[in-house]
């Protein structure tokens, strides 16, 4: 499944939202209280040139700010232009057959790793920094082809950015594993259902699709202004911006981060392999290395293994697994810190108070996992249990039809869940009803703007305009206002080039659900046409909201349980039916951050619209294929092995066995547990009451702006009440150590070195790392088969917690 890059309850990304200081989603933020004269000054808007884009003059001032200007970065738009160079050379061409090559190459090297190392016991996710750096490595080793003959197509001219993009976007669009690749290993493992290949392929293209054409519809809003950060991919493209400039101070850059880069990529060998004690130094675990509760509260440097309070962390790959800290202002880090806060307190409380018989099953999910990268090891995740806390049987209570059987659930009995992933669902619901609310509050503009192609006058316009040969469009853009500082400044260089059009996208999201609407029946789906639609809405609306959130804040939300349990409310007793609805309507919401965020790659390393779609539609296509035949071969060899409990050290079906079980819990039992005096009600009442959490907060400020109410982004507090559930926790307190010492420290004291460099110095830490540990997981890690652990000594205790405190047994 596709593994967003973020932490949750069913990842271990440690990935933390990262809303700007002026950029949390309201007006207020950027009030003029809260403005210094310098600030003032710099927003004043920039002149354009006749074709709308910024004056080459302006390019350069924007590029290198005088000294006075570099007091602090304040917003999106400094960040834009400052750090990020804003100058085009459109002499570059992107259009080689050497990109294509490469582009192609790496996407069948993602596509295939990521597929195969879906049935392993230890997943490897590559990365989009990694593609980065392996891509600018190849691309000028292919400098030294000659370019004489034939050959001169694989050395066109010197290896540049833009080609660099191209491939970026290619590979990483394909190495992902399809969720619907998912789906049918479920259907093919669990309930003896083969559809043929070409049904199946197409339900890949169909369901991959969907959220593109949803994603690029909505562009000018979620893409296009300023206020649209996409604050994760600002290292990479600060990494490419050092690699491609050849100005003495892209030297210096350059240098630093090629020094930082082999630095942490030889560091790396000691947390990861010699010396894991370095992933969570525990200091109350080292004093009273007996005590299970220490462990509960303190341990936190193995998986699941405790909350890690006060723990310390020297493994980058763990402290910047999802987003680097150097990237996340210290302001926007006030929610995330509440919301830490409040899940150590909840989690405790919940748990030594017995509630929802919490003591009687894990304190946290046995569930471990990475992002980008690094290893996973996924044990029990989200699993459910029977009353003595041993693991319960879903296929117990499914007839021949497989559906639920109330005879056969009457014998084995409601199932539980840990009561911290209780919890992880309550809040997230809680979180998520939060967001619309807090949207349509602070950003309602902006939503407004997302459904002003609904109006009837601008229906009508289109109607008017339209040409049903769709790809003879221009696609040229209107061209905004010179005082519209809204719009990003990287934008404005991109009106020259010809746009890839709506009618594109259109096309790609009606032939998605046409092929979708066959599907359905011809791959045993049990869901019905309008629950393909309903799916599909929910996923359009979803967009919209954790779009702009993922924008602005770089936060995705997990909505899969939401989905999971509207469809099981919707289509009640059928697993199978939950397991399309999810496909359709939460991977639609991923696959169009996803397509959203290198789109904003595009726009900040230039590459032109339409180079960009084909690179995307051409990645993803061409992974889809390579999932699914990756997919079938190791079933076909594997079976047994996949069915196991237990697998082996080379191949597991833990992934496609949670997936189910979790389709059999929210979709054949959503009444049974989650619907008015059920067990576990709160947990959909937690998504009415979340609507109204971020009310009083927004009166407060409205009545009382000197409170600053607006900075406590309610959303990512509720959300976060849940997030140390899983996986390795003791990267914490380093995380915020080190956002202090970035987002306050370098920012306020010495803000020429943060706009020059921090960026640079992020983009080296997290690419020297994932190289690493990229070639650890072979060499060592069992990646390729046998795993090899590093000799028992005091700093590697391999026979227990890492961090000595003490093993906790299950229950």
């Amino acid at each position: 499944m596709q593994a967003p890059a973020h932490k949750n309850c069913a990842t271990n990304s440690h990935a933390w939202p990262v809303p700007l200081a002026v950029g949390m989603a309201t007006q207020a933020i950027t009030s003029p209280d809260t403005r210094s004269s310098v600030s003032d000054e710099k927003h004043t808007p920039s002149p354009v040139d006749e074709k709308g884009g910024l004056k080459r003059d302006d390019i350069e001032t924007a590029n290198e700010p005088a000294e006075g200007e570099f007091a602090v970065l304040d917003d999106e738009r400094d960040i834009a232009t400052h750090v990020i160079m804003v100058e085009d050379d459109e002499s570059l061409n992107p259009w080689t057959v050497r990109a294509f090559v490469l582009g192609l190459g790496l996407s069948a090297f993602g596509g295939v790793l990521a597929e195969i190392y879906y049935f392993k016991p230890q997943t490897v996710l590559v990365s989009t920094m990694f593609l980065a750096i392996i891509a600018f490595i190849i691309g000028k080793a292919m400098e030294m082809i000659p370019a004489v003959g034939p050959l001169r197509y694989l050395n066109p001219h010197p290896w540049n950015k833009k080609e660099n993009a191209m491939v970026v976007i290619m590979a990483s669009a394909a190495a992902n594993s399809a969720l619907a690749t998912e789906v049918l290993a479920v259907q093919r493992l669990f309930y003896n259902l083969t559809p043929n290949p070409g049904a199946s392929i197409f339900l890949l293209f169909s369901s991959q699709l969907a959220g593109y054409g949803i994603g690029g519809l909505f562009r000018h809003v979620l893409l296009y202004p300023s206020k649209m950060l996409y604050p994760g991919v600002i290292p990479l493209i600060s990494m490419l911006d050092a690699l491609f400039k050849d100005a003495k101070e892209a030297a210096k850059k350059k240098r630093l981060f090629w020094i930082a880069f082999a630095v942490i990529f030889f560091w790396e060998i000691l947390p990861e392999w010699m010396f894991p004690l370095l992933t969570g130094f525990s200091i109350f675990c080292l004093a009273n290395p007996r005590s299970q509760d220490f462990t509960r509260i303190f341990g936190g440097s193995n998986g699941n293994e405790g909350l890690g309070l006060l723990s310390i962390c020297f493994d980058w790959q763990y402290i910047s697994a999802g987003y680097n800290p150097m990237a996340i202002p210290l302001k926007a880090q006030f929610s995330n810190f509440i919301g830490y806060v409040l899940c150590m307190v909840v989690f405790v409380a919940v748990y030594y108070n017995n509630i929802w018989n919490a003591k009687t099953f894990p304190f946290v999910n046995l569930f471990h996992s990475g992002v980008e990268v690094i290893t996973e090891y996924f044990q029990l995740s989200q699993e459910l249990f029977y009353a003595n806390g041993s693991l319960y049987d879903q296929l117990l209570i499914l007839d021949e039809n497989l559906e639920v059987d109330p005879t056969l659930l009457a014998q084995q009995g409601l199932p539980f869940y840990a009561s911290t992933w209780v919890v992880q669902l309550l809040v997230t619901n809680l979180g998520m009803a939060a967001t619309f609310t807090h949207l349509l509050l602070w950003n309602r503009s902006d939503l407004r703007a997302a459904w002003s192609w609904a109006t009837p006058s601008a229906l009508k316009a289109s109607w008017a305009t339209f040409n049903w040969r769709f790809w003879q469009e221009d696609g040229m853009r209107n061209v905004p206002s010179k005082d519209d500082d809204t719009v990003d400044p990287h934008y404005r260089e991109m009106l020259k080039y010809p746009d890839a059009p709506n009618s594109w996208y259109f096309v790609t999201l009606l032939i998605s659900i046409i092929i979708a609407l066959v599907l359905i029946y011809k791959t045993d789906s049990t869901l019905p046409w309008w629950g393909l639609l309903v799916s599909l809405l929910l996923g359009t609306i979803s967009i919209i909201f954790f779009g702009a959130l993922y924008a602005i804040t770089g936060l995705q939300f997990i909505i899969q349980p939401f989905v999971q349990m509207i469809g099981g409310f919707i289509h009640p007793g059928k697993p199978v039916a939950n397991m399309y609805f999810v496909l359709f309507s939460y991977n639609s919401v991923i696959q169009a951050q996803l397509l959203l965020r290198d789109l904003k790659i595009a726009q900040y390393t230039k590459l032109p619209p339409r180079a960009a779609f084909t690179a995307q539609i051409l990645g993803t296509l061409f992974g889809a294929v390579l999932n699914f035949v990756l997919m079938n071969s190791i079933i076909d060899a594997q079976r047994p092995i996949l069915l196991s409990v237990e697998g082996t050290n080379i191949w597991s079906g833990q992934q496609p066995q949670q997936y189910n079980s979790q389709a059999i819990a929210w979709g054949g039992l959503s009444h049974q547990l989650f619907a008015l005096n059920q067990r576990y009600e709160w947990v959909a009442w937690a998504y009415v009451v979340g609507l109204a959490v971020p009310v009083p907060f927004w009166i407060a400020y409205r009545y009382f702006p000197k409170l600053r109410t607006d900075y406590l982004y309610t959303p990512v507090i509720c959300y976060y009440i849940g997030w140390l559930c899983v996986g390795i926790n003791s990267s914490v307190s380093s995380y915020f150590v080190i956002a202090y010492l970035s987002q306050w420290w370098l920012r306020t004291r010495y803000p020429r070195w943060f706009t020059k460099y921090n960026y640079v110095l992020a983009a080296a830490l997290d690419g020297g790392t994932q190289v690493m540990v990229f070639i650890l997981s072979f060499a060592v890690q069992g990646a390729s088969g046998n795993s090899h652990l590093f000799p028992q000594w005091w700093g590697a205790n391999q026979n227990g917690n890492y961090d000595r405190c003490a093993v906790v047994p299950s229950p």
